[in-house]
């Protein structure tokens, strides 16, 4: 019977039902996490070197807390709008917004007015916390909101460049002195058991799989659950972990470089690093030259990236493998990144830095798989294997599961994702989750082994004259050409072949010198580019259509072995045993060119079971043989 649930490894601790997260960060020991030394800051602000370590963090978020209470009481399931840059005080607002009952949705600092005031209103925000460079936005927004100017905070500058002066709104750095100053205006509820289940920590705002940016419904047990897990799944504290293998120490630096307001940088950068001792240097936005000043700077450690970041550092040239001699571990995450970068990235790092993919979304807040604790390097573009807890189904294009090595749609389930849902949406509810399970949108393959493939959101796969061609495989093998510094592929009608995938594509600069004024210079670089990518995807054609043909042969003798058998013995067979001794025969011969001697001997024992008439032991001993090649029975 084949597998079509796929899970990962057991969770070794179940995650409190009755904890917020900043009870769960600042109040709370854990099995499952280090000690932290005390002199190793929680928190450090790339521009200005401030830090703040553990008894700092927890003071500010109480006297934010105490300030939000008593001057506009901020109480039980009110939600506050966080539009801001990266800062060090941004998880300090977070929590504190926490400590009261209410929930956060935070906001991408580069909204528009009018995204900003669809994500207020639909999130039904009464208290605005923002940047003092996006303050015009902000005010703009508030108003089309209906939020008053006197709810309005603000985030002052840490390079104050005159836009500090221009406001007289109240800011986070005064509001934090302010409530330490005063008596207590709030008594912090303790949660009954299940309540965190339910009780909303996040709004984060997706588009899940079809349609408007909606506010995904975040409780404070599913971003703890996904810490729980991450620790769990790395082995974080196991003493049987040489320390060379230990990917999470106390006193790692991470760059806090993804933005805060993203579920990737909300549960992984902040939470996941923190409850491992990481300290966080936050840095306000990325930028290459900036970003490797402060891995320099700062000895980091671990990179949390996406792709067009890892893009950006292969490509540039100037870049060199010294400036990141303090890397022991990259992970990129939030797209899938081709095989072809992973190997540049690879080059570009010390040699014992560990390189690979993880997948999450922000209905599954946030890790689904990633790469395990004991695997180095991951080049094949493979998102790592499910993390503790996790459950996955592959559902292919007939609505039916799947097993291995097919293609079909993720649907997922675990801690992290059942409790989760969109806020006022029983129909995109409907679309997304069941019994717990939430339709990704995204298609995947699972191998034998247990790594997922991630290939490509359903609704970007292309359809090329009936065949699926997905994107993102394009974009890797364009970015492998030299005269390539990024690209995006995406697909338009055709009447004959029904789509089209087009590139758009940004040159080195090197390359568009030269080809400035010349068309003939540009049309051969074009064509050269698309014989490159046409070659590379012959070639991949090529080692399919091999496999196929000797995976046939094989077949053909194994089909013959049968028939001289049951000639011999004039036994007739279950067609589920001839199924059973041809699946035996391709996985003894397929990926290798003779097959080994425990497969032969175990072809051996398969011949003389048929040749007695004994289907018993027929189908004894290929199951045993299955299960040890990790297959399924």
């Amino acid at each position: 019977m084949s597998v079509t649930v796929f899970e990962g490894p057991p969770l070794s601790h179940v995650p409190p039902t009755n904890l917020t997260l900043p009870q769960f960060m600042l109040d709370s020991t854990h099995p499952l996490r280090p000690i932290r030394s005390t002199g190793n800051p929680w928190l450090i602000d790339d521009t200005t070197g401030v830090s703040y370590n553990f008894e700092v963090t927890r003071s500010r978020v109480f006297g934010l807390a105490n300030s939000l209470a008593a001057r506009w009481g901020i109480k039980d399931n009110d939600v506050v709008c966080t539009f801001t840059p990266n800062d060090v005080d941004y998880p300090i607002a977070m929590w504190a917004i926490h400590r009261l009952g209410a929930a956060v949705t935070p906001a991408n600092p580069s909204y528009t007015c009018d995204e900003l005031v669809y994500q207020i209103q639909t999130a039904n925000a009464s208290l605005l916390i923002t940047h003092a460079a996006s303050l015009s936005t902000a005010e703009a927004a508030a108003t089309k909101a209906g939020i008053p100017k006197d709810r309005i905070i603000v985030l002052d500058s840490r390079e104050d460049t005159g836009v500090n002066r221009r406001h007289s709104y109240p800011t986070i750095d005064g509001l934090i002195r302010e409530g330490l100053q005063s008596p207590p205006a709030f008594v912090e509820r303790r949660l009954g058991d299940e309540e965190g289940t339910k009780k909303i920590a996040y709004l984060c705002f997706s588009s899940g799989t079809t349609g408007k940016p909606k506010a995904v419904a975040i409780p404070h047990c599913s971003v703890i659950s996904n810490v729980i897990q991450f620790a769990s799944f790395n082995r974080v504290v196991d003493p049987t972990v040489p320390y060379e293998k230990q990917r999470f120490r106390p006193g790692d630096v991470t760059l806090g470089v993804l933005p805060m307001y993203h579920i990737y940088s909300i549960v992984v950068v902040l939470h996941v690093t923190l409850f491992c001792g990481h300290t966080i240097v936050v840095f306000p936005k990325f930028n290459l030259k900036g970003t490797v000043q402060s891995i320099i700077k700062y000895s980091i450690t671990h990179l949390w990236v996406v792709p067009p970041m890892v893009v950006l550092f292969c490509k540039d040239k100037g870049l060199k493998q010294r400036d990141l001699a303090t890397i022991r571990y990259v992970m990129v995450g939030a797209a899938p990144l081709s095989p072809e970068v992973i190997k540049q990235l690879i080059k570009l790092l010390p040699r014992n830095a560990v390189v690979g993919q993880g997948y999450g979304m922000t209905e599954t807040s946030t890790i689904v798989c990633m790469q395990p604790w004991d695997v180095q390097q991951v080049i094949d573009g493979g998102a790592g294997r499910l993390l503790s807890g996790t459950k996955i189904r592959v559902i292919g294009s007939d609505g039916k599961p799947v097993s291995y090595d097919q293609p079909g749609e993720l649907h997922v389930l675990g801690p992290q994702t059942m409790y989760n849902s969109y806020l006022n949406n029983p129909a995109a509810n409907d679309e997304t989750w069941y019994d717990g399970w939430v339709r990704t949108g995204d298609e995947v393959v699972i191998k034998k082994n247990g790594d997922i493939f991630i290939v490509d959101r359903l609704k970007e796969i292309l359809k090329v004259k009936g065949f699926q061609v997905a994107p993102a495989e394009l974009e890797g093998h364009l970015l492998d050409h030299p005269a390539v510094a990024d690209a995006g592929v995406v697909g338009i009608p055709d009447e004959f072949c029904g789509q089209v995938p087009v590139a758009f594509i940004q040159l080195q600069p090197e390359f568009s010198r030269k080809i400035k004024g010349d068309q003939a210079a540009s049309r051969n670089l074009e064509k050269d580019i698309a014989k490159y990518v046409a070659d590379s995807k012959v070639h991949e054609a090529e080692e399919a259509a091999n496999e196929h043909r000797r995976l046939a042969e094989i077949e053909a003798i194994v089909k013959q072995r049968i028939a001289d058998a049951v000639s011999e013995s004039r036994t007739s067979l279950t067609s589920r045993t001839v199924q059973l001794v041809m699946v035996l025969g391709a996985l003894s011969q397929l990926h290798t060119v003779a097959a080994s001697e425990e497969d032969n001997a175990a072809i051996a024992e398969v011949t003389a079971a048929l040749q007695s008439g004994d289907q018993t032991q027929v189908e004894s001993t290929v199951g045993l043989f299955l299960a040890g090649q990790g297959g399924c029975k």
